[in-house]
């Protein structure tokens, strides 16, 4: 069971791209592949849907990628960029028999604890999310059978998770890892790292420091998440970086470590969507430019 599928959901910072009132060149981007939400993957594997983090765009990420089934959720910690989006979970529960599983840590269910009070009251506020929780650490665990491999990480002072799917593994916001943890990643298709910045920050990987992990590491492909404005523009990041090392961007999905769309704005389903109602409503016909390869 090595296979697995992954979509970047998002591949922002804590505060996305564009940045709220910011002028910078990279806020400014014309190119799709530069606008970023908070850092959230799908995960399609072993027959399972499995959400890896739910950020406050949780809502924008399901819609825009057309999900309407989750088996479960993998929280890798109780920061808000990570967990904002829970209460709106409860869509996914109405009409449709099924409540969000989710899989944490004890310390990331005491903060929701706190954060969504509301969802743990005695007395229920009709409409209210309904969560089932199971208490992992740093040991495999199993989804129906599915096995999952928590990747121990540093964020700063933090203790997080990372995640293994088969050969294909997924950690955000890391700051530092024990040779141990190393061990769990060895002879991986594709591995993601989070980096913030070009020079070294407290609780995040540099831009130096996630190409080197990357590099040591040496699954076949490797994908930079958690990006911020401060980094440079997409573009510019693929013609910088390594081979085999990419700068994700929301919407692109990998199958065993490689890309498989190419484009955010996925063009060709635009154009054909498009195209079918010109021809239903008896429109003129237009003329098309078609994005070139690689857009």
């Amino acid at each position: 069971m090595n296979g697995c599928r992954l979509t970047f959901l998002g591949t922002g910072t804590s505060q996305g791209i564009p940045v709220v009132g910011c002028d910078c060149m990279v806020c400014n981007s014309p190119d799709p592949h530069d606008r970023r939400l908070r850092a959230s993957a799908f995960v399609e594997y072993g027959g399972k849907n499995i959400l890896v983090d739910c950020g406050p765009d949780f809502r924008t990420q399901m819609l825009r990628a057309g999900i309407k089934k989750l088996d479960a959720i993998l929280l890798t910690h109780a920061h808000m960029d990570h967990i904002g989006g829970l209460d709106d979970t409860r869509a996914l529960q109405w009409g449709r028999g099924w409540e969000p599983h989710i899989w944490c840590e004890q310390r990331v269910l005491d903060a929701l604890k706190k954060h969504f009070y509301y969802a743990f009251s005695d007395q229920l506020y009709p409409g209210v999310a309904t969560w089932h929780f199971h208490i992992i650490d740093d040991k495999p665990f199993s989804i129906d059978g599915v096995e999952i491999v928590p990747i121990r990480v540093m964020h700063g002072k933090l203790p997080i998770l990372g995640f293994r799917f088969g050969n294909t593994a997924y950690i955000t916001d890391m700051s530092s890892i024990e040779s141990s943890e190393e061990e769990k990643l060895k002879g991986l298709d594709a591995i993601t790292v989070n980096c913030v910045l070009q020079v070294p920050h407290h609780s995040h990987f540099s831009l130096p420091q996630a190409v080197e992990f990357a590099q040591r590491i040496g699954a076949r492909e490797s994908y930079l998440t958690h990006l911020s404005h401060y980094l440079p523009e997409h573009k510019k990041m693929e013609r910088l970086l390594p081979p085999h090392i990419h700068p994700a961007y929301d919407g692109l999905t990998i199958n065993c470590g490689r890309p498989e769309k190419r484009c955010p704005c996925n063009w060709k389903r635009f154009l054909d969507r498009t195209r079918a109602y010109l021809r239903r409503n008896d429109a003129p016909a237009l003329t098309w430019h078609e994005p070139e390869p690689g857009h």
